[in-house]
């Protein structure tokens, strides 16, 4: 699972994309303008960002790309765009975008590329995570531990992936609560406590695995 700000105008093709996103399990965030996508980016993260080239407001989807790359951002950038020449495509790339997918596309191209530029970092997709027994699997959407299935809750999934991910890193609520909730949401500490008190109960009851550096955060301890 990972967490991908979509940026598209058209809002009938961005409810197809954030629909097949949802399907392969992502976290994601919906701008219909380059503005409201430039706050998102100040206020949230995201491990993928999908840009239409033309955005309404101020600020274009490459304008929004090229802000987010001198600003440090380093998370893959797909470009959609309408336009096709090979000039267009260069300064898409140049201006910071990881890939560039022209209109009209096929949902599965879409959600291959993506699924590809994940795979970049650590990979998002089709890698088995595994701290001592407790093993998830992202593409199933699967965690077992010593061989039995455990039934999760989709923040408790995506809270422990994240974990998993970034192991033995100390985190504080609100780092969990930008890389795992939805900035939209209404996400409190109290609600990261709940949901980590909830993923204890099922995958760490003796408290080997997740622990709280008290003062600070939380860690996934994977010696």
């Amino acid at each position: 699972m990972a967490k991908i700000l979509l940026v598209e105008d058209d809002e009938q093709l961005a409810d197809t994309v954030r629909t097949a996103l949802l399907f392969d399990h992502h976290t994601v965030e919906l701008a219909h303008d380059g503005d409201t996508a430039s706050h998102l980016l100040k206020s949230s993260d995201f491990d993928l960002l999908i840009l239409d080239w033309g955005l309404p407001g101020s600020l274009t989807g490459l304008e929004v790309c090229k802000n987010y790359r001198t600003g440090g951002g380093k998370s893959p950038v797909i470009m959609l765009t309408g336009k096709t020449e090979v000039s267009d495509r260069a300064t898409g790339l140049d201006s910071g975008a990881d890939d560039y997918v022209p209109k009209p596309f096929h949902i599965k191209e879409l959600s291959a590329r993506v699924r590809a530029l994940l795979r970049r970092p650590p990979s998002y997709m089709g890698t088995i995570l595994e701290t001592g027994t407790l093993k998830l699997d992202p593409h199933k959407h699967r965690v077992t531990k010593d061989g039995q299935a455990i039934s999760l809750l989709p923040k408790e999934f995506a809270l422990l992936e994240f974990m998993m991910r970034h192991p033995n890193q100390v985190f504080t609520p609100e780092a969990l609560l930008s890389h795992v909730w939805p900035s939209d949401t209404e996400a409190t500490v109290a609600a990261l406590r709940t949901t980590m008190k909830r993923l204890r109960t099922k995958i760490d009851p003796d408290g080997s695995i997740l622990r709280t550096e008290h003062g600070v955060g939380y860690v996934l301890e994977n010696s």
